[in-house]
């Protein structure tokens, strides 16, 4: 703004900053100090240990940096949002919080020696510090949270399945064109939706079928030896997957790890073929109800029917139920012809979850919609590491997942275990704002070191407390 006195202009004074002069010539400063929240973490639930045991034969003669302490490293610093290996320098040169850390060719070469049988060691590993974390939920609060559909808590677990695409500018090894038109890969991921957690991944071609019923099998299998024994058998387990996994080979396979004693289900999407568009145009008005919304409020313009009986579903286990849910599509919806014909658009799934025990459609439907979750765990987990790949080398890569999903593991045991408030259900990106790259000032005294946080900060106390919680946790034997 601007004032005129005798035909000369002066600007106002809107708030200036004071002026500073820049060097790089400090001391006892450093970034990213929340992130010794999620090492220390690391070490508390046992899976630094359990790395260190997984990779032991990987360090020989027992020098050098040790490989389990240089994957927790890694998968530290991708929680953190470091997206390439040589943003370990973040954590190596400040050793005064971090400690020693392996350079970034140490780092390539874990990576690159870490074979089949390494990679399947570091999942055992992933899944013995799970067992802790959870153990820990348990004894200091209530233990892992619910997931919620329609205003309600579901009962166990909820497993979901999806798949992404995730593009490479260069030739990588079993890179390939997409079914969208690009190029890259098509991992097949799973998340657990109570808490966010990555059960499970397996890097796959670009040009992996989507619908793949061997995937889906290995990646929910991968998935169940993740969840601690005390879970696994004797919780229900729902597994919901788009129509991908709607394949009977894999419908076929949820129901019978019911002989093995885990009680699973399956929740799942399933294609408009011409008799299911048949069965939609037969059903009377008055059979169709209305949807709920996830807070249990009825939806507005939308309506639920059970297909149950008008649909062949042969092949399918005994007791799959087919509902499908219509509603006035939004702005932008992309339908297909049968739903411009109808003015209305039609999304049906596949269910083997009972009538009896609250299992009418409209609570089916909501609980079925709630999979869309996945692709905000997706979405984050891009940025935590599988959003792009380090090298040329396909068995690196998929060391690289593994990684990243003790990543966001990581960041699921803070929300769960260290955090509060709307905190315990910030997605990584506010984690890293707010939490994990406060600056701080490291100083010494009593024979102690200290992580002075700014007390201007405006989430210092919660940072603070998330340390105190830290220190509480019960550690594992040995």
């Amino acid at each position: 703004m601007s004032v005129q006195a005798e035909g000369t202009f002066y600007v106002q004074a809107i708030g200036l900053r004071p002026k500073v002069r820049v060097s790089a010539d400090g001391s006892g400063a450093v970034g990213h100090a929340g992130a010794r929240l999620l090492a220390d973490l690391a070490d508390a639930t046992g899976l630094t240990a359990a790395y260190s045991a997984a990779l032991r034969p990987l360090r020989p003669r027992g020098t050098g940096h040790d490989p389990g302490r240089v994957a927790t490293d890694l998968a530290v610093m991708l929680a953190d949002g470091g997206e390439a290996i040589a943003d370990l320098a973040v954590l190596r040169d400040q050793a005064g919080v971090f400690g020693p850390v392996a350079s970034t060719p140490t780092a390539w070469r874990l990576l690159a020696d870490t074979d089949e049988a390494a990679l399947a060691s570091l999942r055992a590993a992933r899944a013995t510090a799970r067992e802790v974390a959870w153990m820990q939920a348990a004894e200091t609060g209530e233990g892992i949270p619910a997931a919620r559909a329609g205003g309600r808590e579901l009962p166990g677990l909820v497993l979901d399945l999806d798949a992404t695409l995730v593009t490479c500018h260069s030739e990588k090894e079993q890179a390939a064109p997409t079914y969208k038109g690009g190029f890259g890969f098509h991992p097949l991921l799973c998340f657990l939706a109570n808490t966010g957690e990555a059960v499970s991944g397996r890097l796959r071609p670009g040009n992996s079928g989507a619908n793949t019923a061997a995937d889906h099998i290995a990646v929910l299998d991968q998935a169940l030896a993740q969840i601690p024994d005390a879970h696994r058998h004797g919780t229900d387990i729902l597994v919901r997957a788009d129509s991908a996994g709607s394949a009977k080979a894999f419908l076929t396979h949820v129901r019978d790890l019911r002989k093995r004693g885990i009680r699973t289900f399956f929740s799942v999407g399933y294609a408009i073929t011409e008799p299911v568009r048949r069965a939609i145009r037969a059903m009377p008005d008055r059979l169709w109800h209305p949807a709920l919304d996830q807070d249990g409020t009825l939806r507005d313009g939308a309506e639920v029917a059970e297909l149950t009986g008008m649909v062949d579903l042969d092949g399918c286990p005994t007791g799959t139920r087919i509902i499908v849910r219509r509603e006035r599509p939004h702005p932008g919806a992309q339908l297909s012809l049968f739903d411009q014909d109808e003015g209305l658009r039609h999304q049906v799934f596949l269910t083997d979850t009972p009538y009896s025990g609250g299992g009418s459609a409209q609570f089916l439907e909501v609980r079925h919609r709630g999979h869309a979750t996945v692709e905000d765990h997706i979405r984050c987990g891009k940025t935590t590491g599988f959003g792009r790949f380090p090298s040329r080398g396909f068995a690196v890569n998929a060391v690289w997942l593994e990684l990243s999903l003790a990543a966001i593991d990581l960041l699921a045991w803070t929300r769960v275990l260290l955090l509060d408030g709307e905190l315990a259900t910030a997605e990584p990106k506010k984690l890293r704002y707010r939490l994990l790259h406060v600056a701080a000032r490291l100083t010494r005294g009593g024979r102690h070191l200290r992580l002075r946080i700014s007390a201007t900060w405006p989430w210092r106390n919660e940072l603070v407390a998330a340390f105190h919680r830290l220190a509480a946790l019960p550690r594992p034997a040995g």
